[in-house]
């Protein structure tokens, strides 16, 4: 079977990850619209998550509170990452 019958092939692959890293004209106002405000309540939430932690780990983790610690960590690493760029001083205007 040749790369042209696979749905992922290498050219389809390389034009998805193009799209991403350069989007088309007529999304980048709106995707610079919203950047600024998810990267400001990313970074926000970042700092804030950790003393959600506190009262969970304080009563112990038993029943299904692990299942919550997991999803407060797991909500916590996205933060960080989405909001790592917050004023940057190449966002700095």
């Amino acid at each position: 079977m040749s790369n042209s019958h696979r749905p992922f092939g290498s050219e389809r692959i390389g034009r998805i990850r193009e799209v991403i890293e350069s989007p088309p004209a007529s999304l980048q106002a709106p995707i610079k619209f919203l950047a600024a405000p998810v990267r400001f309540v990313s970074f926000w939430a970042a700092v804030a998550l950790p003393f959600l932690y506190l009262p969970l780990l304080a009563g112990g983790l038993e029943g299904s509170e692990p299942n919550a610690f997991v999803a407060l960590l797991a909500a916590n690493a996205v933060a960080l990452v989405v909001g790592h760029s917050y004023h940057t001083d190449s966002d700095a205007q």
